[in-house]
């Protein structure tokens, strides 16, 4: 009897766990079911290459207003033009003090970003030019190409160059932050000295 009873549980088992599988594989499969925190993958904002009816151009891109400036961007507003590299020069001063900090900082990152092509005193013999690239103009005796000897160079050239770049110099904006830029120029004319 009691086997009975064990086979009947079975078999009530059985018959109700395939009725459920049955049942459940017939639903819609549109639905997925329960929805936890939709707002995870359903975003209400709008993608930037959508279309956006809030702007007139339809756009949601947008260029930013005339005349902002980004936050942490510092402007440069001189144009690489020998004209802007003359006014930045008469016009542009080092924000920075002079301090030994600064200074070290300059110290190094002049080695890892110049010293390449300008060379660890800035004689312009890095191991760039000795693998037969022409060599840049010596910080203290050599000439610039754009007049006046490079011992001459106030912050405001030396700035501009590198943030544009000059003959043969690219532009090292991207490499080095504008304060970065201003403890190279530390270090630089201590290398004018020499």
């Amino acid at each position: 009897m009691l086997a009975m009873n064990k086979i009947k549980i079975l078999g009530i088992t059985v018959i109700t766990i395939a009725a459920t599988v049955v049942i459940t594989s017939c639903k819609d499969k549109r639905s997925t079911g329960w929805e936890y925190a939709p707002n995870m993958y359903e975003h209400i904002a709008y993608d930037p290459d959508q279309k956006n009816d809030n702007f007139k151009d339809g756009k949601t891109a947008q260029v930013p207003p005339a005349g902002t400036t980004p936050i942490g961007f510092v402007r440069f507003d001189y144009p690489n033009t020998h004209d802007g590299y003359e006014l930045a020069g008469t016009e542009v001063k080092s924000p920075l003090p002079q301090t030994p900090a600064n200074y070290a900082d300059g110290e190094v990152l002049f080695a890892h970003f110049c010293s390449p092509c300008h060379g660890l005193t800035g004689q312009g013999d890095g191991l760039v030019v000795q693998h037969g690239f022409p060599p840049p103009p010596s910080y203290s005796k050599g000439q610039s190409s754009r007049g006046g000897a490079m011992k001459d160079l106030t912050d405001g050239k030396i700035y501009h160059t590198i943030t544009y770049g000059l003959n043969a110099m690219g532009s090292y904006a991207s490499q080095l932050a504008p304060d970065e830029r201003w403890k190279v120029i530390m270090y630089v004319h201590h290398l004018q000295t020499l």
